[in-house]
């Protein structure tokens, strides 16, 4: 009989305590759902636990399996550098599966358009609405690709337009997609943070958004955002299984 393997959640950190609190409320989420798996969580900076100290007591306990799960929406370059190196310094009995990111995902749209309807909007305003899709931004041209698919995609969903913003290293910033929105006649215009957890980036996105009709929140502790998790631990666990013929 094997034991499921520990999903050890990945997060950036932050010095604004709101970034780790949101991430918590997140982990609590996934345990809600599935008290059947040992979720860890682990920092790459400025909070404790670090990913090294959780690897390490995981080892200490004699933990043989863990996915790594980074809490990042897109593949940049936490995903396929730093995230990596950490991993690669753990120790050797620890068998470890590094998850896919997040994103993208038909389960991030929804939780995106469940943060605009908390705002304020309905199903109806969305042929009436544009829609800022405002991300941190990324020197990674992938990443940036990405966002602008999902913008694509999401306006094909029946809203009056869907623009991709970025708080940092690309253009455009959220303040001029939702001039541009206004330009175009949409009737209001929404900004919808592609952003897991408050910190120095979503409040640049949120002073963006001063001129638009409606702010969502950040995705935080979404369901759907937990589920996603869930998705990409059992996408990690599979080929382990499938080699004890499980």
């Amino acid at each position: 009989m094997y034991g499921k393997p520990v999903l050890l959640v990945i997060a950036h950190g932050s010095r604004d305590p709101r970034h780790a609190a949101t991430v918590h409320a997140l982990v609590r989420q996934v345990r809600s759902l599935r008290p059947d798996v040992r979720v860890e969580t682990g920092f790459l900076d400025f909070n404790v636990p670090s990913v090294q100290g959780v690897l390490g007591s995981l080892a200490a306990e004699g933990v043989r399996d863990v996915v790594a799960l980074p809490l990042l929406l897109t593949r940049a370059f936490h995903a396929k550098a730093d995230i990596p190196a950490v991993l690669g310094a753990a120790p050797a009995r620890l068998r470890i599966r590094q998850a896919e990111v997040l994103g993208p995902s038909p389960l991030l749209l929804c939780a995106l358009e469940r943060r605009l309807y908390e705002a304020g909007l309905t199903p109806a305003d969305k042929s009436s609405t544009g829609v800022v899709l405002a991300s941190a931004g990324s020197t990674d041209p992938e990443a940036i690709a990405v966002i602008a698919d999902i913008a694509r995609e999401w306006r094909h969903t029946g809203w009056c337009a869907v623009r991709p913003a970025f708080a940092s290293a690309s253009l455009p910033r959220t303040e001029d997609a939702v001039r541009e929105l206004r330009e175009l006649g949409c009737e209001r215009v929404a900004v919808a943070p592609y952003v897991l957890a408050p910190g120095f980036l979503p409040d640049r996105i949120a002073r963006g958004a001063a001129e638009a009709d409606v702010l969502a929140e950040v995705l935080g502790p979404a369901p759907e955002v937990a589920r996603l998790l869930l998705e990409r631990y059992d996408a990690a666990r599979r080929p382990a299984l499938a080699a004890l013929g499980a």
